[in-house]
């Protein structure tokens, strides 16, 4: 899971107090400086193909009538920007054509926009789909309306982030998040000690997503248990709120550096982030003191990877999410038959120095596998 790439025309409002977020760990929200804006990195959104109510791909217009023959699937993901969520919806959009379906897409404004997605799924209903793909923003929020839809008899199936509880769904097909990130931990702490030497202490900064989401605490959580590190330890600096998106993740960097200059890991909840961090390190001359690591597998992260910005990355199968779940729900249609429980679709560490108890693969590998 990526989290989107802010909205054109967004405004970052000043916020310069410490706040707890729902693990009770102290974050720094980030503030924008006149002085980082004008450095701010260059970097074209997809372009937004679809505003609220327009639908993708193979997809009627208007909706396809039910004496149509057609099965009717909704999808609805966090945003229609951040290029993974462009690739999931593309192959779904693909599948649903191959199998002779009609894929009705929709998407929150942006990553946290609950609401946005609880409007989409009570839209989907009203047009009579029969399955629901859907990539909860916030994985207890949008439980009433999944809860309304499985009352019409429609199937709905999580990809990518899993809700809370996850049988509120009838099936999730996504990364194991908490495993790829312990994969990003435990490549970060193997670097660390032959870069840095075991005696080196440990100053870990920590950019995150979006509290309430599951993608966001399992990745987390799983990157402090690969590293090795409790989740109250005093190896970690400062933590700051991304929404996944490149410009938070780089103030957010910048922010944490002047707070904690000392810092020598970071942690990144995705590669957008990591790509804003990465900008910050380098205007702070401190590339060859810090240690970032990201997950994605997207074909601008593993190209990163190449060159030596991001140490490593975990690629995540977006494609192959879609298209089982395009898959599930034409057969259920057919034969009644429901997917059930949780489906993981695999990750893979990417990086070019590898460790030979880590399972990875290299750059060039990842540059064939890579979406996006």
């Amino acid at each position: 899971m990526v989290p989107a790439l802010p909205a054109c025309g967004a405004t970052w409002h000043e916020q310069q107090n410490l706040n707890k977020d729902p693990r009770g760990e102290t974050i720094v929200k980030s503030r924008i400086r006149t002085a980082s804006a004008r450095r701010r990195v260059k970097f074209g959104l997809l372009a937004v193909t679809a505003l609220a109510g327009l639908s993708f791909g193979a997809i009627a217009a208007p909706p396809a009538k039910a004496d149509s023959g057609k099965i009717l699937i909704g999808l609805v993901t966090k945003t229609d920007t951040n290029p993974y969520f462009v690739k999931l919806r593309q192959s779904a959009v693909a599948e649903a054509k191959k199998d002779g379906a009609t894929l009705i897409a929709r998407a929150g404004k942006f990553d946290g926009d609950n609401e946005g997605q609880v409007n989409a799924i009570e839209d989907l209903i009203s047009l009579h789909v029969k399955g629901i793909l859907v990539t909860p923003s916030n994985s207890t929020g949008i439980l009433k309306a999944i809860g309304e839809a499985r009352k019409q008899g429609i199937l709905v199936i999580a990809l990518d982030t899993a809700t809370d509880p996850a049988d509120a769904v009838d099936a999730t097909l996504a990364t194991d998040n908490f495993q790829a990130g312990v994969k990003q931990g435990a490549y970060a702490h193997a670097l660390f000690d032959q870069k840095f030497g075991k005696a080196t202490p440990v100053h870990l900064a920590m950019l995150d997503d979006e509290p309430g989401a599951t993608v966001d605490t399992e990745r987390h959580n799983g990157y402090l248990k690969g590293f090795g590190i409790p989740q109250d330890s005093s190896d970690i600096v400062g933590k700051t709120i991304t929404h996944g998106a490149l410009d938070q993740g780089q103030t957010g960097m910048e922010n944490l550096l002047v707070a904690h200059p000392d810092i020598n890991v970071v942690y990144s909840i995705n590669e957008p982030a990591a790509e804003g961090a990465y900008a910050a390190i380098k205007d702070a001359g401190k590339t060859k003191q810090i240690i970032l690591t990201a997950i994605d597998g997207g074909c601008l992260g593993v190209k990163y990877v190449a060159e030596g910005k991001i140490a490593a990355t975990v690629m995540q199968f977006p494609k192959k999410m879609a298209a089982e779940g395009v898959d599930d729900v034409v057969k259920y249609v057919k034969t009644g038959q429901k997917p059930s429980g949780f489906v993981n679709t695999g990750s893979m560490l990417i990086t070019d120095h590898p460790f030979p108890n880590l399972p990875s693969k290299n750059t060039q590998w990842g540059a064939k596998e890579c979406w996006g």
